[in-house]
């Protein structure tokens, strides 16, 4: 627990230096980094920040946020003993998918993230996270709820694709679909982690001034897009 915290500590304080990606410094408010518990079994990831957690912080605190935290109880774990990320640590503007080379130069801080915090289930809310982390462009609506392991960084988890807790905001049928879906994860973390694979000696932080391995954007979903707290369009979420 205090390696842990130490290390996200750290690895916290690199981020929200960082300066990247210069449009995003010039328009957040702050980085938005994660929170939560540094020792959790259970890690959510989504795609971005929006305006309200850009304003406050702390990733998922709109209405997607008490969503999330409503299914959480549901399966009687309390949003204090998760932890919660986001690919990118700051908004893009106007809620504008990220950019690949955005993605590059946020992806290792989500890698040391889960490598730090060392989770058992990575749980991925919409399309975007999903495709990301699988590599792969299925969409969420065909493989939410099927478990996969995956490799994250050095770190070796559970993937577990949900669809993003806006989809149930604004197509409330996908409400049921996230609740049964929720249902499945408290067995999923007594499970245990998947065997790890032998960590390289030569795996190291990337300086600032090395060039990213540009890590592909997965492409626009061609489903209907659903809107933020705000009321911009929202991220690839279904």
């Amino acid at each position: 627990m205090v390696k842990a915290a130490a290390g996200e500590g750290l690895l916290r304080a690199q981020a929200e230096g960082c300066k990247r990606c210069p449009q995003l410094v010039a328009s957040r408010s702050q980085v938005v980094f994660g929170s939560g518990a540094v020792d959790a079994d259970l890690m959510f990831v989504g795609e971005a920040p929006g305006a309200t957690e850009d304003r406050e912080g702390v990733p998922f605190v709109g209405a997607s946020g008490k969503l999330l935290d409503e299914l959480l109880t549901g399966i009687a774990i309390d949003r204090s003993q998760v932890y919660i990320a986001n690919v990118l640590k700051c908004r893009p503007p106007d809620n504008r998918d990220p950019r690949p080379d955005e993605i590059a130069n946020c992806f290792d801080y989500l890698e040391r993230q889960v490598e730090v915090i060392a989770p058992i289930v990575v749980v991925t809310l919409g399309n975007f996270a999903t495709k990301l982390l699988r590599a792969d462009d299925t969409g969420i609506t065909e493989i939410h709820g099927q478990v996969e392991e995956c490799t994250v960084g050095a770190r070796t988890v559970w993937l577990y694709p949900v669809f993003h807790p806006a989809a149930a905001l604004y197509r409330r049928p996908n409400l049921e679909l996230l609740r049964t879906d929720f249902a499945q994860l408290p067995a999923l973390i007594k499970r245990g982690a998947p065997e790890q694979a032998p960590l390289s000696s030569s795996r190291g932080t990337r300086r600032e001034d090395e060039e990213p391995v540009v890590k592909t954007a997965p492409p626009e979903s061609p489903e209907p897009e659903g809107t933020d707290d705000d009321g911009k369009p929202q991220l690839d979420l279904f």
